[in-house]
């Protein structure tokens, strides 16, 4: 079977790899043709476009970039036609992946959403158009099957995949992370300032604000393989800070606390039961925006699923040294403050669902196709 998946960001890389790798079991002749990165890569797909390529952040970059976003766009579906797969996977990455997967529909190709548009958040009105136009959508959330279901709609809960990747993560190199990186015996603060260049941008400057109110602490960034380190080098200056690569979570779980920006790092961090403070700041036309169209109370994944603050967020103007300063410290105490966090994420362990979500999705998409091939052939 052919499979065309489009997944546009490091996390949807890593999502899809897992979806890649469970359908090859069911499917031994399977071909996948992808817009991902190098982990979709090591399961044997066919990259026709790297994320970093197609990482813009925010309304306005997105305005700014318009032209190659429209290329890419042009160039996606005269690629998907000429490819002609049995389905179109779409993993995250809703403002493009719901325009290609309007036109695989017009165009008679099935489509699949794993970890469908978050439109509770903002527009809830477009759940409407995803039923629309795909014919099986995937939440990772557990309100999530309760909203789709507000409006008639049914889709697939099946638990969040960062459970799958953490639980099998390799921890064979955590007990000499210290040694293996030449860090001293100081204690690490962890700084996780994003996979795109326009969230390190604007993120890391500020982060490093705080490094020297924390003499006794050791600050480490978690580095993305696809971010060259002169990069990284020109933010940093002369701060005595050291970047690491491809060892988040072996780096996570060797800190007291981290300074994280929102999105799934949020969560991957909770899952490893490490403190946080959740930084993120965008440009200003962006954030007015946001602010005009959504429609959730908090922005980082730990507090949307439990539902409360359970980490601090500082967002925009109250990102700032002198905020995030003041909460690290509140977290790196062996008090009441710390204790509750780590309780909170015992509570989100349970509530982002069992292991296996990954192998529970291609089940499905399995069983899916499946049917829809043979239903095919039976009717010619």
């Amino acid at each position: 079977m052919r499979y065309y998946i489009i997944a546009g960001e490091a996390s949807g890389d890593l999502h899809a790899s897992l979806i890649i790798r469970e359908l090859k079991k069911h499917d031994h002749d399977a071909d996948f043709r992808v817009w991902g990165g190098d982990k979709m890569h090591s399961q044997g797909a066919h990259v026709v476009k790297h994320y970093r390529d197609l990482a813009f952040m925010g309304f306005l970059e997105v305005a700014l970039n318009l032209r190659t976003v429209l290329r890419n766009i042009r160039f996606c579906k005269s690629d998907l036609l000429n490819y002609r797969p049995d389905v179109l996977i779409c993993v995250d990455y809703p403002g493009f992946n719901m325009r290609i997967a309007e036109f695989a529909h017009k165009h008679s190709i099935r489509v699949i959403y794993y970890i469908a548009p978050q439109v509770w958040a903002w527009h809830q009105s477009r759940v409407h158009k995803i039923h629309k136009y795909v014919d099986k959508a995937f939440v990772v959330l557990p309100f999530e099957k309760e909203f789709h279901a507000k409006f008639g709609y049914n889709v697939e809960y099946t638990g969040h995949p960062l459970i799958d990747t953490i639980d099998e993560s390799d921890t064979s190199q955590t007990p000499v992370f210290l040694s293996k990186n030449k860090l001293d015996g100081r204690p690490v603060i962890a700084l996780v300032p994003g996979s795109r260049k326009q969230e390190i941008q604007r993120l890391l400057p500020v982060m490093l604000k705080v490094v020297d109110d924390f003499p006794g602490y050791q600050f480490i960034i978690a580095g993305v393989g696809t971010i060259p380190p002169e990069y990284y080098d020109s933010i940093i200056g002369n701060k005595n800070v050291m970047v690491v690569y491809k060892q988040t979570y072996d780096l996570l779980r060797n800190s007291e606390a981290a300074l994280v920006t929102s999105g799934t790092a949020t969560l991957e961090t909770a899952l490893l039961q490490v403190p946080q403070v959740v930084c993120y700041r965008m440009s200003f036309m962006s954030a007015l925006l946001a602010w005009l169209v959504i429609k959730v109370k908090y922005i980082s994944l730990v507090n949307l699923i439990l539902d409360k603050e359970a980490v601090k967020e500082f967002i925009q103007y109250q990102c700032t040294r002198k905020n995030i300063v003041t909460e690290l410290k509140k977290i790196l105490g062996d008090g009441d403050y710390r204790h509750t966090m780590i309780e909170d994420y015992r509570k989100l362990r349970s509530l982002a669902g069992d292991h296996g979500a990954s192998v529970r999705a291609a089940d499905i998409i399995w069983k899916q196709l499946d049917t829809h091939i043979n239903s095919k052939f039976v009717q010619q």
